[in-house]
Order: structure tokens, then sequence, then C-alpha cells
């Protein structure tokens, strides 16, 4: 990964290009991703999310005006290629001079995926790395607006001072739970970066991938039965709105619980920003593992 992908020049004249209002257009990928860029941009910048509350990125269709919304980005911000082909060809397709595409987890050493090959991208659920989104946003958004420099730098610091606390408060949120009961199963594989940050041993998923594309096969469903009833995990972690009908298959067979309202694609009604989000996640993580 580049730490900035520039489509054309990058950098048009002293204050880049802007709205009808004066500001940029900025494009975030995903509501999370929209919010983390926004509390960077602060009042000069406008952050849009591509891709709705509630949507994902495996399942997201683009309408014309989701095409149009890339194209009038000044620039353009997800978190790595890869994670959605669509979503990098719709990128490409809508690529014009003097637009700027930033992949925020550039820098970040991914680790590979259990299935499938390539890395697991879900860096996002790390706050320590999206430390590393803030600084990359921060860098570009003074690229493209470079009279807003000492903005983005204040904000970007006030923003890490929050990110900091937040994992300084899950730190603390998950000793509460004995050792031995730090295990997750999720619906795919998603929590590997934070389950190494906050020392959680990850029992295996429902859907063996970094996607919940495809069906797992009898074997891989029987083998994760198996691995649970030998780990005593005590509970099955979903993303809310996903399809549960796997999960309690499994659950039925080894007696565990079924959590359905993790957030970790979007923001929701219960998670408003990304920090919202992830205490929401540690909170029924928590309380479902205690």
């Amino acid at each position: 990964m580049g730490a900035l992908v520039g489509v054309g020049a990058a950098g048009c004249g002293s204050g880049g290009e802007a709205t009808e209002s004066g500001q940029l257009k900025v494009v975030a990928i995903t509501t999370y991703l929209a919010d983390i860029a926004q509390n960077v941009a602060g009042d000069r910048v406008r952050v849009a999310s591509l891709i709705p509350e509630g949507g994902d990125s495996h399942s997201f269709e683009p309408t014309p005006r989701d095409v149009k919304l890339l194209a009038d980005g000044r620039m353009v911000i997800l978190d790595i290629a890869g994670l959605s082909p669509l979503i990098d060809d719709l990128i490409e397709g809508s690529a014009h001079e003097g637009q700027l595409v930033v992949e925020a987890a550039t820098g970040l050493a991914g680790r590979p995926a259990a299935e499938g090959g390539g890395i697991d991208p879900h860096f996002w659920l790390d706050p320590v790395s999206v430390i590393t989104y803030v600084e990359n946003v921060r860098v570009a958004l003074s690229e493209v607006d470079p009279e807003g420099a000492d903005s983005y730098n204040a904000n970007a610091e006030g923003y890490l001072a929050e990110l900091k606390e937040l994992d300084t408060w899950i730190v603390g949120e998950v000793e509460r739970i004995p050792a031995a009961r730090r295990l997750l199963v999720t619906n795919h594989e998603e929590f590997g970066y934070f389950a190494a940050r906050y020392g959680f041993k990850i029992v295996g998923a429902v859907f063996p991938s970094v996607s919940s594309e495809g069906a797992p096969s009898a074997q891989q469903l029987a083998a994760l039965v198996a691995e649970i009833r030998a780990t005593g995990a005590p509970a099955i972690f979903l993303e809310a709105g996903t399809n549960a009908d796997l999960a309690n298959e499994v659950a039925r067979e080894t007696g565990v619980e079924v959590v359905r309202d993790l957030y970790t694609h979007s923001l929701a009604q219960n998670a408003t920003s990304y920090i919202d989000m992830m205490r929401w996640d540690v909170a029924r993580i928590v309380e479902a593992l205690l």
C-alpha cells in the first residue's frame, strides 16, 4: 500500500477544490470511516459516506447517485484496497485528474487471513490502529487544503487523545473478564487485530473467512462446534442485521448464547460515532463473557 494513492495530480492550488459552499468534497467509503475523517476535518470539510448507515461493503449495491458522489470527490478515503473489489472498481472507474485516493490503513502491518489468503482488512476494530488512520487522513487533508493544515493538525491531536482514552477504557473493561473466558467466536473473521491488542483468543468463526459471503462446509461447522466445546467459549458474536441461522444451529449444538447486535462495519442507532461503536461492542462482549 502506498501512503497516498493519488489519481492524477494531487493538490491543485493553495485551497484545493471546493464545493459551492466553499468546502472540499471528501467521500469516505463507510460511516465509521467518515466519522473518523470528520473528526480530523472539523468545520472546514463535510465528509460524506458512500455506504449508508447499516450498510456493508460486502453487500453494497451502488446506484448512479453513488457513482456521481465518488466522481465529485476531491478526496476519497477507504480502509485498504481489496476489502471490497466492487468498491475498488467503483473508485477506479470514477477517478479523475486531481482526485486523491487515501488508504487509511497505510503503514499498518496486516495479519494473514485464516482462510483464502490475503490479509485481514479489519484494522479499524483496534483503536490503536485507527491512530494511523488519523495520521494518514491528516496528511491527506493538509495536502489538498494547505490553508487548513493547522486546523487539521489540532483536530487530529484532539481526536488522538480520545482514541487513547478509548484504548485505556477497553483495557480496563477486558480485565474484568477472567482470562480463561476471553474467547471470541464470531460470524466471520474480523476481530483478529482487536483480539491481539486486548488478549482474546479467537476460537473460530461461523464463516471462516474475512467476509460472510459463501457458505461454510459441514466439516467446517462441525470443527467449530468441536472447538467451542473444547474451549468452553460461552457466546457467538454477530453483527446486527446478520442472518443468524447458522450461528443458531451451532448454538443449539453447543448450548452457547448468540449475541446479535454488534456493530463492526457501520454506525447505527446505538453507535452513532466510531468511538461509540467500539464502546457498544466492548460492553456487549464483556457482558456475555463475564
